[in-house]
């Protein structure tokens, strides 16, 4: 038997008769249904079958019909019905169910449902891939760990950032972070100020209009780049003066800033005072204390008696430093004297959270890990590495502390540019090929290049008879300084040589000794043009920062976040009407050397 296209031509035929009657029968059946579908005719047959069964589904096909359409005319009524009863209940009716307002798309719910909100920012000031893949392998090596351990930086990478400044491919620190504070690019040296030369509002400063409490935490001077761009405007970063004046609440906006913790005491002394490098006579510190309500700290046991953040009188102002905190390499062995990063971290975080506990708005908090970038203009790797160590240890703590708080909060991470040119590798032209690096150089040092600098200048300065006695000098530096703090026991005559002969000059030169040794190269003793990391808590309001990113979306970010947008372009608006700018420089960059070259002094002469 062959089957027809309906049938399987294997169908097994020893089945019964009536098993190939059902199957012919359903052949003509749906023979029938194409004829009806195609309006084409079938052939007839001897049996009247074919008919009947016809009848019979023409009569299903209408019973369907009519069930269908009274069931469409039922779903209507029940419908209408329902409408009817909706809209006769009142709105106001508290017993009737209300739709809730749902969070916009690409949020989430507040862990406290009424939208309050923390964000905790933080800057690597200076530091590059390069320099978490220097960390990453010195840690693994110090500690003996597997080579798959990784940073808690690493694990939150987030995507990258472009850091072009509006004057040149490579920025500097003022415009980097006027790009993070105002969400604009401007000319480099510019303090939250645009190209124009007119003052942008920050995103702290919105922040605190709106009923946010504010805070700045950094290990350089306060009145550094970073912390000024927040809290203050000015044309160049080095008006360090008047940036201090601001920060306090002595501009055009008021206060802005409840809590300050950091470096930089020399700003605020009258120059009358020892320790001061202000140009004038203004206690700033003193203002600070009696017209704007500061409570004033100032070395170890004042930071103490804040308990971590459980005994803090808001605002607060802590200079822990003349100038810069030392290098963490030095500080852990002066932590009598000096808080750490992560410390401030801690007590600021704590600090603001309470005095936020029983309001209707968070926290916004800035945190710089600013001596990243100081190791990388000095080239010292064994420095640079203990400030990336400490930074990933702030890092960890802020992430404990926003999982553990009852506040939604964020934090997001980033740098405003990479230092030194940093390679994990060193050879010279000519040289065969030697691809490796050698963390265990940077672990034996136990002090910063800096700090070797400053022993130097107090032993020349105690001893001026050496200055003479350059082979007595030279074994003194061997044995005191590359022996007994760089760990290098195999230092070359000419090395020692040039440092004994230009001691100046032992910064820089002591840095080198360890890089070569630790086979790290440095393109540069200044900034650099690639891109950066970026980092977060993890939030689906970040999603906007994953990829490649400009400077100036995360800006935007942090002012979208807080829900400020408004408040800063209100800001920009009064600080253009109210500040009394003077003229504008006509050279910019005459000014930059001449104002570093004045802060440069002054940081070597305290």
């Amino acid at each position: 038997m062959l089957g027809s296209e309906r049938t399987p031509l294997l169908a097994d035929e020893s089945r019964s008769g009536r098993r190939r009657r059902d199957s012919a029968a359903s052949d003509r059946l749906a023979e029938e249904e194409d004829a009806l579908l195609t309006s084409t005719t079938t052939p007839s047959t001897p049996s009247t079958s074919g008919s009947t069964i016809w009848r019979s589904r023409r009569v299903r096909e209408i019973l369907l019909f009519t069930w269908a359409l009274l069931a469409t005319a039922a779903v209507i009524v029940l419908a209408v019905v329902i409408q009817h009863r909706n809209s006769s209940s009142s709105p106001s009716d508290p017993t009737t169910p209300q739709p809730q307002p749902q969070p916009p798309s690409g949020t989430s719910i507040p862990k406290n449902g009424n939208g309050k909100r923390n964000l905790v920012f933080m800057v690597s000031d200076g530091m590059g891939p390069a320099s978490l893949a220097l960390t990453r392998s010195f840690r693994q090596l110090v500690d003996d760990l597997p080579i798959d351990d990784t940073l808690t930086l690493d694990k939150h990478f987030w995507g990258t950032s472009r850091t072009r400044s509006d004057s040149s491919l490579v920025t500097d620190s003022a415009a980097g972070a006027t790009a993070f504070s105002c969400g604009r690019k401007s000319y480099n040296g510019a303090i939250a100020m645009t190209p124009d030369f007119q003052p942008c509002g920050t995103v702290l400063e919105a922040a605190k209009r709106a009923g946010y409490m504010t805070g700045l935490v950094v290990t350089t001077d306060i009145t550094d780049a970073t912390p000024a761009c927040f809290a203050s405007h000015v044309y160049y970063r080095a008006q360090e003066d008047e940036i201090a004046l601001q920060e306090i609440g002595e501009g055009v906006l008021g206060r802005t800033v409840d809590l300050i913790l950091g470096g930089g005491r020399c700003h605020f002394l009258p120059n009358t005072t020892r320790g001061s490098c202000r140009t004038d006579s203004v206690d700033v510190a003193g203002l600070a204390r009696e017209k704007h309500g500061w409570t004033y700290v100032d070395d170890r046991s004042g930071f103490d008696s804040l308990r971590l953040g459980r005994n803090v009188s808001l605002p607060v102002l802590g200079l822990f430093a003349g100038t810069d905190i030392p290098f963490e390499l030095d500080r852990k062995n002066m932590a009598d004297v000096y808080p750490s990063l992560s410390e401030m971290a801690a007590t600021a975080l704590t600090a603001l959270e309470e005095a936020t506990r029983d309001s209707d708005q968070g926290f916004f908090l800035m945190i710089e890990g600013s001596r990243i970038d100081h190791a990388g203009h000095f080239n010292d790797p064994a420095a640079q590495v203990r400030e990336v160590l400490e930074y990933d240890k702030t890092f960890k703590h802020v992430l404990e502390f926003l999982e553990e708080s009852e506040t939604d909060g964020v934090l997001v991470a980033t740098s405003d540019h990479e230092t030194g040119g940093l390679a994990l590798a060193w050879q010279t032209p000519g040289e065969l090929p030697k691809y490796l690096w050698h963390p265990s150089t940077l672990a034996r040092a136990n002090a910063s290049a800096e700090h070797l600098y400053f022993l130097l200048r107090e032993h020349l300065d105690s001893n001026l008879d050496l200055v003479k006695d350059v082979q007595g000098l030279k074994e003194w530096i061997n044995s005191k300084l590359v022996v007994g703090h760089l760990g290098i026991t195999d230092a070359l005559d000419s090395e020692l040589d040039t440092i004994a002969s230009n001691p100046d000059a032992a910064l820089q030169l002591f840095s080198h000794m360890i890089s070569r040794r630790a086979r790290v190269g440095w393109s540069t003793a200044g900034h650099s043009g690639v891109d950066v990391n970026i980092y977060s808590s993890g939030h689906p309001d970040t999603d906007k920062l994953r990829g490649n990113v400009e400077n100036t979306d995360v800006g935007e970010f942090l002012r979208e976040y807080l829900g400020v947008q408004d408040g800063v372009q209100e800001v920009t608006t009064e600080l253009r009407e109210k500040m009394k700018l003077p003229q504008p420089p006509t050279n910019l960059e005459d000014l930059q050397m001449e104002q570093l070259a004045r802060r440069l002094i002054t940081r070597t002469d305290m």
